[in-house]
């Protein structure tokens, strides 16, 4: 993959989370909070962006999105490195936990 392709796809994933997230804010505003990992700042803006801003802002060659599991701990649970089947659904909710303290964190 050469540079103009991945310039092409993070725009293209840049546009398709922001049209996602908008979605997500206008339909259940504290669900979008706690899925995107966003402030209710940021939820308001994103949900008052026209499509002509969401084209521009979306054209840029940084991703918009980030991964919040930014730590061992939480990629450990939800890839379940070294664990049984039998305890996926315990580690899950585990990482979702933290995600959901960070959430909060943030907020």
């Amino acid at each position: 993959m050469n540079a103009d392709q991945i310039l092409t796809e993070i725009r293209e994933a840049n546009l398709s989370y922001l049209m996602l997230a908008q979605s997500l804010i206008r339909s259940d505003r504290e669900q979008a909070l706690y899925r995107l990992g966003i402030s209710e700042e940021s939820a308001a803006m994103i949900a008052l962006l026209s499509p002509a801003q969401m084209m521009k802002i979306a054209a840029g060659n940084t991703l918009l999105c980030r991964f919040r599991m930014d730590d061992d701990l939480v990629w450990g649970l939800l890839t379940n490195h070294g664990k049984g089947a039998a305890n996926d659904t315990t580690t899950r909710l585990h990482a979702s936990i933290l995600m959901a303290g960070r959430h909060q964190e943030a907020a």
